[in-house]
């Protein structure tokens, strides 16, 4: 892989992952909600979930999807079920300090097999084994991962850390409620190019 190649795949990587998107504006949700702390597993999750679906991808998933055109709009109808409810949850979400916590943060387990059905987790990947390892080669293949690993993890961080210090705003329970409401109807919002692409 070439160094403009390179410099072009981590900016992919970078633009892709700091731009809001499911994963983001749950961490920010999950940071304001349970603090930067209870969210490591998340972000861990989400940062390494990824990763790993990149070398499946990458590996051959690809090649299903192409053979099997079904499996995308299988694919579009789980996400956008399963990212409805988690809107629902975001929705409800109490604060970390109450004594009726409404909610916990999501696991490292969950927000890595979240991934599966995030239509722009899907995207991300299907575009960096297309774009910069269409050989489909291991080699090429680690790079993509080793650079997506190196970039994402802290971007979505920067979310988990950006809802910390919203908390410090949301300590009324009314605006919290408003605050997780808002962000609820933003990740439904993010469905919007899955339900009716371009």
């Amino acid at each position: 892989m070439t160094h403009d190649l390179l410099l072009a795949l981590a900016l992919f990587a970078f633009v892709s992952s700091i731009t809001p998107g499911p994963n983001n504006l749950m961490l920010m949700a999950s940071g304001a909600n349970f603090g930067f702390r209870r969210t490591i597993p998340h972000m861990l999750g989400v940062g390494l979930g990824f990763v790993f679906m990149v070398v499946l991808v990458g590996a051959g998933l690809i090649q299903i999807f192409d053979a099997f055109p079904v499996t995308y709009s299988v694919l579009k109808a789980v996400s956008v079920l399963y990212l409805l409810y988690l809107a629902w949850k975001i929705a409800n979400a109490g604060p970390a300090e109450t004594g009726q916590i409404k909610g916990q943060p999501m696991t490292f387990v969950q927000a890595a097999a979240f991934q599966w059905v995030n239509p722009k987790a899907w995207t991300m990947a299907l575009t960096a084994i297309s774009a910069y390892a269409p050989e489909q080669s291991l080699w090429a293949i680690g790079v993509v991962a080793v650079i997506f690993g190196a970039v994402n993890l802290p971007s979505v961080s920067s979310w988990t850390v950006l809802g910390q210090q919203m908390a410090r705003f949301l300590t009324n329970p009314k605006r919290l409620r408003t605050f997780n409401w808002a962000m609820a109807l933003l990740l439904v919002a993010s469905l919007y190019p899955v339900i009716w692409p371009t």
